[in-house]
């Protein structure tokens, strides 16, 4: 494990970017992303705190199998899914995003 030099957050020894702050360490800056999905205005239901929203994200079912797994990956179910957690008491909720992006 290696630390973040901008937030000090734990890296694993293979990544070249924090997690928390995006900060690239082969170049020494914190990299912004341009694909941030329009966001939702959602209250905990727990603490009537305004959620955070983390990220979308791309799940599929199904595992590699043998040599064909990658074969096999263009028959699972792909599904996209924007996250939001509450920083208070960490739930977390899954939501269908507002814009749908093809499969990919």
């Amino acid at each position: 494990m290696k630390n973040c030099p901008n937030c000090n957050a734990e890296i694993l020894d293979n990544f070249e970017l924090c997690w928390n702050c995006n900060f690239s360490l082969t170049e020494n800056k914190i990299i912004e992303f341009n694909d941030k999905q329009e966001e939702r205005e959602i209250d905990c239901i727990r603490c009537k705190i305004p959620m955070v929203y983390s990220g979308n994200y791309k799940f599929h079912e199904g595992t590699r199998i043998g040599a064909l797994g990658s074969f096999f990956e263009l028959f699972v179910n792909r599904e996209s899914m924007d996250l939001y957690l509450c920083p208070k008491c960490g739930k977390i909720e899954f939501f269908t995003p507002l814009k749908q992006q093809p499969n990919q």
